[in-house]
This record gives C-alpha cells, sequence and structure tokens, in this order.
C-alpha cells in the first residue's frame, strides 16, 4: 500500500512539474512558447512609418506564428527601442542602423555591447530638416537662436539632429532653443509657430511630414544636408549616405538632397533561434501585405536582409535566410 502511495506521489510530482514548464517562460523547442506566446514590438511616434509598419507585422505574426499574440506600441523609437529589448520590455523593434551600431560597440547613448541580434535590415529612413518659410532659415547653420524640435528623447531622429547641428558648428545646448518633441507635438508646433524648424528621420512618406506639408504648403521649406554628410561619414563611418528627398513624395519644387540611413529590426539574444526564424520568415512571405500597410515595405530585400553589422544577425534570422 505505501508502494502505491510513493509511486502515486511521484507521478502527481511529475504532473505538476510539467504543469509548471507549460506555464513557464521559456521551454523546449518543439510547440513551446518563449515569453508564454505573448511578445511586443517597439515601433515609434504614431504619425511616422515605424508605428505603422509595426501594426502591420504584428498583425501577420498573430495569425501565421502559431501560439502567439503579437502587438505594437507607440515609443520614442530607436534609441529607447534598444532599450526596450535589452530590458525585456519589448522584444521585437524598429532601429535605425546608427543608433543599433553604437549599441552594439558600446558607443553613444551606450556604455557597452548591448546584448541584440538582428532580424534583417529593412527599408531607408531619410532625414528631413524642415524650417518656416519666415525663420530665415536655410542652412542648419542658420538654426543658431531658433525653437528646433530634435525629435522625441532617444530617438533615431535625436540622434541624427544633435550630429548633424554639431557638424555645421553648433552646440545643440546652447546655440539652439532645442525642444526634444514627438512627431504630432513637433508638427504643430510648426503649424502654430512656436517652433522655427524641425528634424525628422523616416520612411517616405512620413505621414505627419505629409500632414504639415499639405497644410502650410510654401509656408514650409525643406533644408538641404548633404554639405554635413562629410563630417558625419568622418566621425561615424558610412552608415550614413547620399540620397535625396524625391521632388514627388511631399509636392517640393525641386528634390531635396538629404542622408539616409537603414533600418533594422531587432531582438535579444536570448530569444529562441526557432522563433526568430518565424518571425523573419513572416516578414518576407507575407511582405505583399505589408506593403499595402506602407509602400516602404516594398524595399525590403532578401538580398539586404543580411547586411546589419556591427549588429549580429540572429542565428534564427541566418538559418531562414541563408535557406530562403
Amino acid at each position: 500500500m505505501m508502494r502505491s502511495v510513493i509511486r502515486l506521489g511521484a507521478a502527481a510530482a511529475a504532473l505538476l512539474i510539467g504543469l509548471t514548464a507549460c506555464g513557464g517562460e521559456q521551454q523546449g523547442p518543439a510547440g513551446d512558447h518563449y515569453k508564454n506566446g505573448r511578445l511586443s514590438i517597439a515601433t515609434g511616434n504614431t504619425t511616422g512609418v515605424y508605428y505603422q509598419l509595426g501594426g502591420g507585422y504584428a498583425d501577420l505574426l498573430s495569425k501565421n506564428v502559431p501560439g502567439y499574440q503579437v502587438t505594437a506600441e507607440a515609443t520614442g523609437a530607436s534609441v529607447e527601442n534598444i532599450q526596450r529589448v535589452v530590458r525585456g520590455d519589448s522584444d521585437i523593434a524598429f532601429t535605425l542602423a546608427d543608433a543599433a551600431s553604437d549599441a552594439a560597440t558600446g558607443k553613444g547613448a551606450f556604455d557597452s555591447p548591448q546584448p541584440i541580434r538582428a532580424l534583417a535590415r529593412i527599408y531607408t529612413n531619410y532625414t528631413h530638416v524642415i524650417a518656416r518659410a519666415d525663420s530665415g532659415i536655410r542652412t542648419v547653420a542658420d538654426m543658431k537662436g531658433k525653437r528646433v524640435s530634435t525629435g522625441s528623447p532617444n530617438s533615431g531622429t535625436e540622434n541624427i539632429a544633435l550630429r548633424l547641428l554639431k557638424a555645421a558648428g553648433l552646440n545643440p545646448d546652447a546655440d539652439i532653443k532645442k525642444q526634444a518633441l514627438s512627431l504630432p507635438e513637433t508638427v504643430q508646433g510648426i503649424k502654430d509657430g512656436t517652433l522655427d524648424a524641425l528634424f525628422w528621420s523616416g520612411g517616405l512618406p512620413t505621414g505627419g511630414i505629409t500632414d504639415l506639408t499639405t497644410s502650410l504648403k510654401n509656408d514650409v521649406v525643406f533644408v538641404p544636408i548633404d554639405d554635413l554628410l562629410p563630417k558625419l561619414q568622418a566621425e561615424y563611418g558610412q552608415v550614413y549616405q547620399a540620397s535625396a528627398l524625391r521632388k514627388d513624395v511631399y509636392a517640393t519644387p525641386a528634390d531635396v538632397p538629404t542622408i539616409a540611413v537603414p533600418n533594422l529590426l531587432i531582438v535579444s539574444d536570448k530569444m529562441p533561434a526557432d522563433l526568430a526564424a518565424n518571425l523573419t520568415k513572416v516578414l518576407f512571405e507575407h511582405q505583399a501585405d505589408l506593403v499595402k500597410v506602407h509602400p516602404e515595405a516594398k524595399n525590403i530585400s532578401r538580398e539586404d536582409a543580411p547586411k546589419t553589422e556591427p549588429v549580429p544577425l540572429h542565428d534564427g534570422a541566418k538559418r531562414y535566410l541563408g535557406s530562403a
């Protein structure tokens, strides 16, 4: 009788252990769910491309990765997004490649190399520098003494804005009236005259910028920044590239010379390889659905996807891209 009780107790204990494992955060490789099957995507400002594509990507992942529910969150973007992934507050994040490079190498806003991995290099962001026509600003150097939005705190926009201001010979903390505002707040500030100029890094077109240029038309001007590219490249490398805002994007009189930076999708180095492979698979095999969300998705390519250095490509993404 006693032996039967002992055997029964052992079986119950084994069952309890099994049930506990089923509720745990990370389990074995077959059919188990990292983060209890709930993932979040850190995106960006609500009128930016990160937010639009992030919402669409979350829906696609929820429908096509069995056992997972994925949500998209509005954030300040790049630097904040990397910090969120490292802390475990977010699981997938959009980020500019310059901020991600700093994170991987322990530079800039990061005191040490961060434990991040890339799923893919995706589309490219374009730097927008826009001023009220009555501000007298036609170059970044002209911003001295002016009221300027450098973007959300800890964003990729703020990162590049501060670098551009320094490249133009300005001290961002002393030479301008700096305001760290989200894109919706910035657009409203330009409209009501409480701001003279803005920086924004985003895909084309960015909804908030379209709203601004449609509303104010000739009352705003785009500021070319190609003259500052050599200084940025000398200090930060080839992550910054010459490009242009085509005149058809925001109905400008001509193309505007600018600086472009690639975007990455990143995750924690702790994410299981099978899950990372599935996330990457959905990105490419449902790309046509993402294009319906925002046209920048058509510029995501398998050829460029592995080009994420110095951020290491996640083993799961590497597996998928190598077999795709």
